[in-house]
């Protein structure tokens, strides 16, 4: 077995092994170039045999994580596990991040993958989060009217990009209050901006905007990924927090869907936090079923190649 670490030109094949062990929820080799540009640092690792790719991992630094704690992946096929694979690109991983200030890291786990659960505990990492994926079938409902409260007006950034100060003051105002992200440090304008707003999945015209007298209340957006044409995630939905128990969320919500909707969007997913109830309930109360989710770990990272 070899493993090294890969550019672009690879990614193919890094893609390839990350989505067969992880199905649900493929990434495009554009997706996986976009997020290292929104990074200040990525690093991408190919475990091959026999000249085939086995096992893959990446490494994340600088990317909506605290000072100090990386992000990374490790992704075994089946028939390459229990033979040193995964523990040789923690290895790998853990030496990256560490070349960048990191001694901790978060990672993802299925929540129904008790394997892969374990074989982290086992290298130090415990549950810190856990978010559910729940899944609305647009096929199964009709486009909702969006109907927001009295005086509040529903557009979009395509429609009004002179707006864009007050979406990025909804964001530094409700960033601190998703579960889990209280530690990580506001992005700066130009950050938010180039990072949350202008990557590859986002679009002006699928983000939409809660107006009254002028003044940005709250906004939605979706992101569209190419890795599955006829699936659309939610991203961000905020409300300032004075504005909040007034339906201003869901007329967000119910904008998104009218929109997946029109454009031929099959379904709809998002991955909710478990402690935040409020964003539970309102998917719910719009015909958003629970699916199995994720679970967020944090542990040490190795500082040796031979861990």
């Amino acid at each position: 077995m070899e493993i090294r670490e890969i550019g672009e030109d690879e990614l193919g094949g890094f893609a390839a092994v990350r989505n067969a062990v992880w199905p649900q929820d493929p990434l495009t080799v554009s997706d996986l170039v976009d997020w290292k540009q929104q990074a200040d640092a990525m690093a991408w690792f190919l475990a091959t045999e026999k000249g085939a790719g086995v096992g893959s991992g990446v490494g994340v630094h600088g990317w909506h994580s605290p000072a100090g704690v990386g992000r990374l992946g490790v992704h075994v096929l089946p028939d390459a596990r229990a033979c040193g694979t995964g523990s040789a690109l923690f290895a790998h991983l853990g030496m990256w991040l560490g070349e960048h200030g990191c001694t901790e890291a978060t990672a993802s786990v299925f929540e129904e993958d008790v394997p892969s659960l374990a074989w982290a505990e086992r290298r130090g990492f415990a549950e810190v989060g856990r978010s559910s994926i729940l899944a609305l079938d647009l096929l199964a409902v009709d486009a909702p009217e969006v109907a927001p409260p009295p005086g509040v007006e529903i557009v979009t950034w395509a429609e009004r990009p002179e707006l864009v100060q007050g979406l990025y003051g909804v964001y530094a105002e409700v960033a601190p209050d998703v579960p889990g992200e209280d530690e990580v440090e506001i992005s700066s304008f130009d950050d938010w901006l180039a990072n949350d707003m202008q990557g590859a999945g986002d679009r002006p015209e699928a983000t939409f905007v809660a107006v009254c007298g002028g003044v940005v209340v709250g906004y939605a957006k979706l992101s569209i990924s190419r890795g599955d044409e006829h699936v659309a995630w939610h991203d961000l939905t905020g409300v300032r927090r004075d504005w909040r128990g007034r339906g201003i969320a869901g007329a967000l919500k119910r904008a998104e869907i009218s929109w997946a909707k029109a454009n031929g969007y099959r379904r709809l997913h998002t991955m909710n936090e478990e402690r935040n109830e409020p964003v539970r309930r309102l998917n719910q109360r719009h015909g958003y079923r629970l699916e199995p989710g994720f679970i967020t770990v944090r542990g040490p990272v190795p500082t040796e190649r031979s861990a």
